[in-house]
């Protein structure tokens, strides 16, 4: 089957990802059902503090394509999720960067006392710092349901720096120490575009993490998510119906399968929901206002469903 080769360093052909239905073989493109949402991901904002070299939605502190969400927009969600008796046990927020939206700390206290878990992508740094005081109290009533993923994208300086910029080293560090010391879920998102295998790089987080007494188990693919990295500009292969078999890959186990993200689009009357994470601008993952308009079939026509669900295994939360 022409899709299961592997991806190499060419440029993206053309012709691929363009039809929904079909790969450009003229194949039956590949689609996930949705089993149940398990996780549903609101997007709190496109504004971060950093703008990093290699962010997927291209956040800075310029970049307001997606518009701060409110309290009262999420839990209309989490109202729906109530009122319609989904199996929604996980609220995650990610960005740009959380802590940057007004709301946050409302929303995330709103989450917790419906009973939900909380998780918070973040980089650690002075947005999540000026709420060390109300994070330290949902900490104290809700404990492990609130979880914090930082990332650190390499365990050493330079490296990290050469992702995020300059100067954002030590306040990152400074950052996963505070929650460490706090007894904080505490788990790491880091990236693997640097040539390294596996057990190099968790050693090397290892090291990191037992200089500086950070209470994170680096051989735990749970607590340390080595993501793979996403260049929608490379050449990979689309994945049609037949790929699960041959791939020995289940579909049940994509993203898609069990989540959908909350967006709101800088302009618009309302936020819309949408299939993936990693596709926020992408109008084709686009399922409607409401979370029951959201369960049809999602074709994989991005490279980013090859690349990082379905060859890459990635997926951006235990749900």
């Amino acid at each position: 089957m022409d899709g299961v080769s592997q991806p190499d360093s060419k440029s993206l052909d053309p012709k691929k990802f363009k039809d929904p239905n079909v790969t450009a073989a003229g194949e039956t493109r590949a689609r996930v059902s949705l089993d149940g949402l398990k996780t549903l991901w609101i997007n709190t904002g496109t504004l971060c503090n950093l703008t990093c070299a290699n962010c997927y939605i291209e956040s800075s502190p310029r970049n307001d394509r997606l518009a701060y969400i409110t309290t009262d927009e999420m839990r209309a969600y989490l109202d729906e999720i109530r009122d319609k008796g989904l199996e929604t046990d996980e609220i995650a927020f990610t960005g740009g960067e959380p802590f940057m939206n007004p709301d946050m700390m409302q929303m995330l206290e709103v989450t917790l006392s419906r009973g939900f878990r909380a998780l918070v992508l973040t980089n650690a740094m002075k947005p999540m710092r000026h709420h060390e005081a109300p994070l330290k109290k949902l900490k104290y009533w809700f404990n492990e349901k609130l979880e914090i993923r930082v990332s650190v994208d390499h365990y050493t300086q330079q490296l990290h720096e050469k992702e995020r910029g300059p100067g954002s080293w030590q306040p990152m560090l400074d950052g996963l120490i505070w929650l460490s010391q706090n007894k904080f879920n505490l788990d790491i998102g880091g990236r693997t575009p640097w040539g390294e295998d596996e057990a190099s790089m968790r050693q090397g987080y290892t090291t990191l993490f037992a200089e500086h007494d950070i209470s994170v188990d680096a051989n735990d693919p749970i607590k340390l998510v080595l993501f793979p990295e996403m260049d929608a500009n490379q050449d990979v292969p689309e994945i049609t119906d037949q790929c699960w078999s041959i791939l020995d890959v289940d579909p049940g186990a994509m993203m898609c399968a069990s989540s959908r993200m909350i967006v709101k689009r800088k302009g618009a009357d309302k936020p819309a929901v949408i299939a993936c994470t990693l596709l926020p601008y992408d109008e084709q993952f686009e399922l409607g206002t409401k979370l029951a308009e959201s369960s049809k079939d999602v074709a994989l026509n991005h490279p980013h469903c090859a690349k990082f669900c379905v060859l890459g295994g990635g997926a951006c939360s235990q749900g």
